[in-house]
Protein backbone atom coordinates (compact mmCIF):
# COMPACT_ATOMS: atom_id res chain seq x y z
CA UNK A 1 0.00 0.00 0.00
CA UNK A 2 2.82 2.42 0.90
CA UNK A 3 4.60 1.58 -2.36
CA UNK A 4 1.44 2.39 -4.31
CA UNK A 5 1.21 5.79 -2.62
CA UNK A 6 4.87 6.57 -3.30
CA UNK A 7 4.60 5.48 -6.92
CA UNK A 8 1.36 7.41 -7.47
CA UNK A 9 2.99 10.61 -6.23
CA UNK A 10 6.06 9.97 -8.33
CA UNK A 11 3.90 9.32 -11.40
CA UNK A 12 2.11 12.63 -10.94
CA UNK A 13 5.46 14.40 -10.82
CA UNK A 14 6.61 12.48 -13.90
CA UNK A 15 3.50 13.51 -15.82
CA UNK A 16 4.20 17.15 -15.00
CA UNK A 17 7.81 16.82 -16.18
CA UNK A 18 6.76 15.07 -19.41
CA UNK A 19 4.95 18.19 -20.56
CA UNK A 20 8.25 20.10 -20.79
CA UNK A 21 10.03 18.14 -23.50
CA UNK A 22 9.17 16.51 -26.81
CA UNK A 23 11.49 13.64 -27.57
CA UNK A 24 13.70 12.98 -30.59
CA UNK A 25 14.09 9.24 -31.34
CA UNK A 26 17.46 9.72 -33.07
CA UNK A 27 18.88 11.54 -30.05
CA UNK A 28 17.24 8.90 -27.85
CA UNK A 29 19.04 6.12 -29.72
CA UNK A 30 22.34 7.78 -28.90
CA UNK A 31 21.34 8.38 -25.25
CA UNK A 32 20.16 4.76 -24.96
CA UNK A 33 23.78 3.62 -25.23
CA UNK A 34 24.13 4.10 -21.48
CA UNK A 35 21.28 1.60 -21.00
CA UNK A 36 22.88 -1.08 -23.19
CA UNK A 37 25.17 -2.32 -20.43
CA UNK A 38 22.10 -3.95 -18.87
CA UNK A 39 19.30 -3.88 -21.49
CA UNK A 40 18.77 -4.95 -25.09
CA UNK A 41 16.09 -3.75 -27.47
CA UNK A 42 14.99 -4.92 -30.90
CA UNK A 43 13.91 -8.10 -32.67
CA UNK A 44 16.76 -10.29 -31.40
CA UNK A 45 17.00 -8.77 -27.90
CA UNK A 46 17.62 -11.03 -24.93
CA UNK A 47 17.50 -10.48 -21.18
CA UNK A 48 20.78 -9.37 -19.66
CA UNK A 49 21.19 -7.89 -16.17
CA UNK A 50 17.96 -6.05 -17.00
CA UNK A 51 14.98 -7.26 -19.02
CA UNK A 52 14.43 -6.79 -22.74
CA UNK A 53 12.97 -3.34 -23.45
CA UNK A 54 11.36 -4.12 -26.80
CA UNK A 55 7.70 -3.18 -26.42
CA UNK A 56 8.14 -1.69 -22.94
CA UNK A 57 5.92 1.35 -23.58
CA UNK A 58 2.40 0.21 -22.70
CA UNK A 59 3.55 -3.12 -21.25
CA UNK A 60 2.55 -4.30 -17.78
CA UNK A 61 5.49 -4.12 -15.37
CA UNK A 62 7.42 -7.28 -14.49
CA UNK A 63 5.96 -9.20 -17.44
CA UNK A 64 9.00 -10.53 -19.33
CA UNK A 65 9.12 -14.31 -19.03
CA UNK A 66 12.31 -15.69 -17.58
CA UNK A 67 13.47 -12.48 -15.94
CA UNK A 68 13.85 -12.34 -12.16
CA UNK A 69 12.35 -9.03 -11.02
CA UNK A 70 12.78 -7.43 -7.60
CA UNK A 71 10.08 -7.97 -5.00
CA UNK A 72 9.32 -4.24 -5.19
CA UNK A 73 8.69 -4.31 -8.94
CA UNK A 74 6.71 -7.55 -8.71
CA UNK A 75 4.46 -5.94 -6.07
CA UNK A 76 4.00 -2.81 -8.20
CA UNK A 77 3.03 -5.04 -11.13
CA UNK A 78 0.50 -6.85 -8.96
CA UNK A 79 -0.96 -3.42 -8.12
CA UNK A 80 -1.41 -2.79 -11.87
CA UNK A 81 1.66 -0.79 -12.87
CA UNK A 82 1.88 -0.35 -16.63
CA UNK A 83 4.94 1.27 -18.21
CA UNK A 84 3.35 4.32 -19.84
CA UNK A 85 5.41 7.47 -20.41
CA UNK A 86 4.68 8.91 -16.97
CA UNK A 87 5.69 5.72 -15.16
CA UNK A 88 8.82 5.27 -17.27
CA UNK A 89 9.86 8.89 -16.87
CA UNK A 90 9.49 8.78 -13.11
CA UNK A 91 11.34 5.50 -12.81
CA UNK A 92 14.15 6.38 -15.21
CA UNK A 93 14.74 9.79 -13.61
CA UNK A 94 15.66 8.12 -10.31
CA UNK A 95 14.93 4.37 -10.11
CA UNK A 96 15.82 3.91 -6.43
CA UNK A 97 13.73 6.87 -5.31
CA UNK A 98 10.76 5.95 -7.49
CA UNK A 99 10.82 2.32 -6.43
CA UNK A 100 12.86 1.66 -3.26
CA UNK A 101 14.18 -1.89 -3.36
CA UNK A 102 14.59 -2.06 -7.13
CA UNK A 103 17.51 -4.10 -8.45
CA UNK A 104 18.27 -1.38 -10.98
CA UNK A 105 21.52 0.22 -9.86
CA UNK A 106 21.43 2.98 -12.50
CA UNK A 107 21.47 6.47 -10.92
CA UNK A 108 18.91 7.88 -13.35
CA UNK A 109 18.54 10.26 -16.28
CA UNK A 110 18.66 13.79 -14.88
CA UNK A 111 18.21 15.89 -18.04
CA UNK A 112 14.51 16.19 -19.03
CA UNK A 113 15.30 16.44 -22.75
CA UNK A 114 17.49 13.33 -22.66
CA UNK A 115 14.74 11.45 -20.85
CA UNK A 116 12.17 12.58 -23.42
CA UNK A 117 14.51 11.47 -26.22
CA UNK A 118 14.95 8.02 -24.67
CA UNK A 119 11.18 7.65 -24.31
CA UNK A 120 10.75 8.63 -27.98
CA UNK A 121 13.33 5.99 -28.91
CA UNK A 122 11.57 3.34 -26.80
CA UNK A 123 8.33 4.27 -28.61
CA UNK A 124 9.90 3.14 -31.88
CA UNK A 125 10.11 -0.39 -30.44
CA UNK A 126 6.60 -0.41 -28.99
CA UNK A 127 3.23 -0.98 -30.58
CA UNK A 128 2.06 2.49 -29.58
CA UNK A 129 -1.09 1.28 -27.82
CA UNK A 130 -0.47 3.12 -24.55
CA UNK A 131 1.79 6.13 -24.27
CA UNK A 132 -0.26 7.48 -21.36
CA UNK A 133 -3.79 6.64 -20.40
CA UNK A 134 -4.86 10.28 -20.39
CA UNK A 135 -3.60 10.76 -23.95
CA UNK A 136 -5.88 8.06 -25.34
CA UNK A 137 -9.51 9.22 -25.45
CA UNK A 138 -12.18 6.66 -24.68
CA UNK A 139 -13.83 5.21 -27.76
CA UNK A 140 -17.17 6.74 -28.59
CA UNK A 141 -20.08 4.33 -28.38
CA UNK A 142 -21.22 3.03 -31.74
CA UNK A 143 -24.43 4.50 -33.05
CA UNK A 144 -27.00 2.40 -34.67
Amino acid sequence: MRLTTILAGALALGAAQAAFAEGDPAAGEKAFRKCQACHQIGAEAQNKTGPVLTGVVGRPAASIEGFSYSKTLTEAAADGLVWDHAALETFLANPRKAMPGTKMAFPGIKKPQELADILAYLDTFSDGETREAEETPAAAPAEG
